[in-house]
């Protein structure tokens, strides 16, 4: 057989090392692309002037095109029989990536665990993007319910990895060069808020919503060149929907949180992330956020401060219920580090 039907998870062993094709060059196509699906509008990742006034060389790429595009060639050997995405820890941003650069990924597989049904199981990996100098750009771990093909086929021995609960703020990669002490308020999207500003424990609703259409996401899921088959073939779920690429829902959250964190520049760690519950084309998405820590950098003029976004169909700061479970019209709930100006 010559065509690709995907591995499942009885195809996965503990510590394989997996190189994904195809490297991808990135351009500002992909820039001018990511702005037109999302309302994105962070200054440091728009103007060149804007970037090179903050140390930078030139603008660079926004900081989820890049884990995009990574994620995007791990798909085919890791999620294509995916059921379902469930989860992120220790991401980093190593490094930042710029138009004309060249990104390819690798995954370690770090655990498994098959369902108590018997027909799938959870697949645990370490992902890292490298440049084109074989410099690496981005790792995180994502785990992911796969479907098995032989449902007779022996569990595997269970391991589940202890993954830390968060990046420590000594951990997190600064750009090199940035600097934040000549910040313009007024460029960066008229908003005065400044790391100091934000107190652990506020909460923000960034009061916009945008209604996911197909069109969008089935672009964006090709744009990324995610080829799982739950977000393209309407006959792989049994309710015949289309699942939307739990990213997409990342980034238009972090687009929509613009408005109350025009100032959070760069997206520098990913602490923790859950799909809580599907997203479905016609779906309204809202998002607010919560401060959960500040902390202060090396970097002149550079804070860090450690975010959790949550998008949903629902209210503002409602997340779960009294049983402790996510509301259903929750969507996601992302933990993350970004900088912002002292």
């Amino acid at each position: 057989m010559k065509t690709n039907p995907g591995r499942f998870f009885e195809d996965y062993r503990l510590g394989e090392v997996i190189a994904h094709a195809v490297p991808r060059t990135l351009s500002g196509g992909e820039r001018a692309l990511y702005h037109a699906l999302y309302p994105a509008r962070h200054a440091l990742c728009s103007s060149d002037p804007f970037a090179q006034s903050c140390g930078l060389p030139a603008s660079p790429l926004d900081d989820l095109a890049a884990f995009h595009t990574v994620f995007g060639k791990t798909v085919p050997d890791i999620s294509l029989n995916a059921i379902a995405n469930l989860g992120y820890a220790e991401g980093r941003w190593l490094l930042p990536v710029y138009p004309g650069d060249t990104l390819r990924a690798e995954s370690t597989v770090i655990g498994l665990k098959e369902n108590s049904s018997g027909a799938s199981g959870v697949v645990y990996v370490r992902t890292r993007g490298f440049n084109q100098d074989g410099a690496p750009v981005l790792e995180y771990v994502r785990w992911v319910m796969v479907k098995k093909g032989r449902p007779d086929a022996p569990a595997p021995a269970a391991v589940v990895p202890q993954l830390a609960s968060v990046v420590v703020p000594e951990a997190l990669v600064i750009p090199e060069g940035l600097d934040f002490t000549r910040y313009d308020f007024a460029l960066a999207g008229g908003e005065r808020h400044r790391w100091g500003d934000y107190t652990v424990g506020e909460q923000i609703d960034h009061v916009d919503g945008v209604t996911v259409e197909e069109a969008e996401h089935m672009l964006a899921t090709r744009l990324w060149q995610n080829t799982a088959k739950v977000h393209f073939d309407a006959t792989v779920r049994p309710d015949g929907k289309r699942l939307i690429y739990g990213g997409h829902i990342i980034s238009l959250a972090r687009a929509l949180s613009f408005n109350g964190l025009a100032n959070a520049q760069m997206i520098v760690a990913l602490n923790a992330g859950a799909h809580a519950n599907p997203c479905f084309a016609g779906d309204t998405v809202r998002a607010w956020s919560e401060v959960l820590d500040r902390a202060e950098t090396p970097a002149p003029g550079v804070g860090a401060v450690r975010l959790r976004l949550v998008a949903t169909r629902g209210e503002a700061f409602a997340l779960r219920g009294a049983d402790g479970r996510y509301l259903p019209e929750v969507l996601l709930d992302l933990d993350y580090w970004a900088l912002m100006p002292l």
